[in-house]
This record gives structure tokens, sequence and C-alpha cells, in this order.
């Protein structure tokens, strides 16, 4: 059993957890709860190494199980140690470091796919890790075909995205882009639609729209929305109704109610 907070597999797995520059350099990320490090298992995520307390699995025995089946190594630790390694208040003492997922994929499997079964969201700038991890959820319930996100974007692998997605990230395909205007730009000029989320007049309204198979709709900035440029690269405008006072909504929601849109036409049937 691990007892030190200064072991080194406990300090490894807690920067996993906390440094996005040394995971990607390490090609891991860690995963906290019993939860979330099953559906990861489940995923067919390569989990490297498990570490947990003795509480945890008398308190999770079927989860705690299937790790032990799916890690390559496992180890039990003390609960002070998982305190210091937790990113959470209470954690629950199961820790698993896994490779880096093989969900990443260029622009051209998007020109590639031609029957997409609804359509893919871009995210431009999204900084708020509750934020993406609630839309990655949203996209993978109702069936988006894959996000892409800008450089601006925040980790995936953070702990609050990982939470929030409930593990969408481990079953939703990313296409990371370096410049979200050039990208529009590429897939507009290849014939896929692409439609900016704005606030304001002259954007259709998403509840009159009807989304062609394939399209992409971009969703900016939780606080400055799309940046003008990409805006431009669009070859369309569309909003949310709103019939209160606010002028936008929280991006996550706003997210949510656009995908929504595009994948109504599928729900039906």
């Amino acid at each position: 059993m691990i007892t030190s907070r200064n072991n080194q597999q406990a300090r490894h797995v807690k920067r996993l957890l906390s440094d996005a520059g040394y995971s990607r350099r390490e090609q891991l990320f860690a995963i906290e709860g019993a939860r979330l490090c099953a559906d990861a298992a489940l995923s067919g995520v390569k989990i490297r190494s498990l570490l947990y307390t003795p509480q945890a699995e008398s308190a999770y025995p079927a989860q705690i199980a299937l790790l032990k089946e799916k890690s390559e190594s496992y180890l039990e630790i003390s609960p002070e140690v998982s305190k210091s390694i937790g990113d959470t208040q209470s954690p629950q003492g199961v820790f698993c470091v896994c490779d880096l997922l093989d969900n990443r994929h260029g622009l051209d499997k998007i020109l590639g796919n031609k029957h997409p079964a609804v359509g893919y969201l871009a995210l431009e700038n999204i900084q708020d890790p509750s934020n993406l991890g609630a839309i990655v959820r949203t996209a993978e319930a109702l069936g988006i075909s894959g996000l892409l996100l800008s450089e601006g974007c925040c980790d995936i692998y953070n702990p609050k995205v990982l939470r929030g997605s409930m593990g969408g990230v481990f079953r939703l395909p990313f296409y990371f882009v370096g410049n979200m205007a050039d990208a529009v730009q590429g897939l507009v000029g290849s014939g896929i639609s692409c439609f900016a989320a704005v606030v304001g007049d002259g954007a259709v309204p998403v509840t009159k729209l009807e989304f062609p198979p394939g399209c992409v709709c971009v969703i900016g900035n939780e606080g400055s929305g799309l940046l003008p440029k990409t805006v431009s690269a669009c070859s369309g405008k569309i909003t949310i109704p709103m019939l209160g006072k606010a002028e936008s909504l929280n991006a996550a929601m706003a997210a949510g109610i656009i995908m929504w849109e595009m994948a109504r036409a599928v729900i039906r049937t």
C-alpha cells in the first residue's frame, strides 16, 4: 500500500490531474472517481494503472473488480494519499491513469463522412471546463457526429470536463483545428453548410431552420461570442429566439438548444 504523499506514483497521478502540459508530454491522462473510471473501462479506454483505497473497494466492489481486470497494474493507497491526489473535495479514493484517447481526427474525416446521423458542433475559445463538459455530455446523448475545437478551447482531459461529460469524452469524436475561421472556410468551400450562432437581428431562428445532414453549427466564447472573421466564413447565421429580457444564454445552454434542433429530425424517426 502507498502511504506517503511523496510517493512517485502518487505525485505522477496528481500532476496528470492538474497539469495539461505534463499530460500531453506523457501521452497519459488521469481519471478520478469510481463511476467515471468504470465508464472509461467499459468505453475501451486503455488503463495503465489503478490506485484505490481499501474503503473504495468496500464501497464500490463491482467497479473496482472491473478496473482490476482492465488495468495493467493496480495498487492500494491510504485515504491520506487519496486526499492529497484528489481534485474533488471528497475524493472517492479511485484513480486511473490512461493512454490519451484515440478519438482525435482531422477535418478529412468530416469531408469523408457521407452519411452523418446528425451534424457537427464547432466550439471557438470555450474556456470554462464546466461548459465544455456539459456540451460534450449533451452532444453524446443527442448523437452529434463530433465536436470541432479551436486551439483556444480548454483541455478535454481537464477533470471538470471529464466529470461534466459523464463519460461522453470517451465516446465522442473530436476534431482539433488551429484557427476556426480557416477551418470553417475550408468546410464551406467543400460544400458543407456551416452556421454561426449569434445574438441579434439578421439571423435565422433555429426553430425555423431545417438543418441539412452533416452541417456544422459554430458556438463562440462565453463572454465575447464568435470572432467576426469566423462569422463571416460561415454560410449562414442562426439565433435562439428569446421572449425574456436576457440578451444571451450560457454557452452550454445555447449549445444544448441548437444540438436538440439539429437532432430533432433524426429523433422523430
